[in-house]
């Protein structure tokens, strides 16, 4: 299953821009608000240098694709409809935003870094919009969110527990759904100090202290501020560095990365997605405003951030919040190729801390089955079941159920 990538923020920030320049979809793009009005999914890419450098080999790859030595594995991005104050009570849009963000794995909080959204999400004058507020009242909505779900379950987390549960079974039974795991609660529990607590006592604190931790645990999030192609941005970008100093803040403009993409799609530039630079291939293809709207990412955007943003945001979330390590198998570890002879065919991503059990999975279940070992291709050493993957590792999988994967 590909990652899930969830972009929430409130309507107006950019989030449905955002998502079509990462996926080059086209969904409605417009100024008032919950224009998206069900959520879009698409496929967008985590970029990692690929070993077909290191190794120096032409790559055929089938599950992914490599640009220049940068390896393109896909993911999904949901582009969430735009969450108001009262999202949890069912208000606006709510619901339906809310059960798609727990499918999520991770969520990209995007936020109009020009304060140029008001306190409704409606445009405004640049600069007076509060993106700190805007960012908080998101936040506080999935909090709530998670504390309603709480709540609303007290009666039958004390019944499960009456039956022999202990605390983190009941609570996960209640709560998989929105993809709550065993550790996600254990970590919560030790964070809030209520391991040792009886969940009869709880108070209203407690379960509020409790559903904060638990919604950060599960739902690793980082800010995009996005816009920061117009002058009011910079100094909010700061405010929000300041205050949100245990997050990861990442600056973007998601409209240069649009017009960089589409752009290359018309063969007008050459440019790879996260890179710092593009190259016009055609100057006199070009219109005048086009021209212009180049010259300016060029200059207000690359110039001052080095990139758009977009790509870059996705690599966090995929390599820094989740942790995820990049991993070839291979069925010939010399050639480095599948049975059909295509060179470094796929790569997956498994979350750090993954064995090569974890791997054999991924690729197949039968082979899992018959797992005896798998084969370093840059070592040639036999590794156990049990070998942690290191990222960019390149593995040949040795089975009963099949010879070499």
């Amino acid at each position: 299953m590909p990652i899930k990538i969830g972009l929430i923020g409130k309507t107006n920030t950019g989030k449905t821009t955002f998502f079509n320049s990462a996926t080059l979809q086209t969904a409605e793009i417009s100024t008032y608000p919950f224009t998206t009005k069900t959520p879009s999914a698409g496929i967008g890419s985590a970029v990692t240098l690929c070993v077909c450098r290191e190794f120096k080999v032409n790559d055929n790859p089938k599950n992914s694709k490599c640009i220049d030595g940068w390896r393109f594995i896909p993911i999904e991005l949901i582009d969430l409809p735009g969450l108001i104050k009262g999202a949890w009570a069912g208000k606006g849009l709510g619901n339906q935003f809310l059960s798609v963000a727990a499918q999520s794995d991770a969520l990209l909080h995007i936020v109009d870094a020009s304060g140029s959204v008001d306190a409704e999400g409606r445009i405004t004058e640049p600069g007076t919009g509060d993106p700190l507020a805007d960012i908080g009242d998101i936040e506080e909505e999935l909090v709530m969110w998670y504390l309603k779900l709480i709540e609303g379950n007290r009666p039958r987390i004390s019944k499960l527990m009456r039956s022999g549960f202990d605390l983190p079974t009941a609570i996960i039974d209640v709560l998989r759904g929105i993809g709550i795991k065993e550790n996600h609660v254990k970590i919560a529990l030790e964070e809030a100090k209520l391991e040792a607590k009886d969940f009869e006592n709880w108070s209203d604190n407690d379960t509020k202290s409790f559903a904060w931790i638990l919604r950060d645990v599960s739902k690793p999030t980082l800010i995009v501020a996005n816009k920061m192609d117009l002058p009011t941005s910079a100094e909010n970008f700061k405010r929000i560095q300041d205050e949100y100093s245990d997050m990861i803040v990442v600056p973007a403009s998601a409209e240069a990365e649009l017009t960089l993409r589409r752009a290359e799609q018309k063969g007008l530039i050459k440019y790879v997605p996260g890179e710092e630079r593009f190259e016009i291939l055609n100057q006199s293809a070009l219109t005048n405003r086009q021209k212009w709207a180049l010259n300016y990412i060029r200059k207000a955007v690359l110039g001052e951030y080095m990139r758009t943003g977009v790509q870059f945001a996705v690599n966090v979330a995929v390599f820094k919040l989740l942790r995820m390590n990049s991993v070839y198998p291979v069925y010939d570890p010399q050639k480095l190729s599948d049975k059909q002879g295509n060179v470094l065919p796929d790569v997956y991503l498994l979350p750090s801390g993954s064995n090569v059990l974890d791997l054999a999975k991924e690729v197949h279940t039968e082979l899992a089955k018959g797992l005896l070992y798998a084969v370093d291709a840059r070592s040639g050493l036999r590794l156990p079941s049990e070998y942690t993957i290191k990222d960019r590792d390149v593995l040949s999988i040795i089975s009963t159920s099949r010879k070499r994967s």
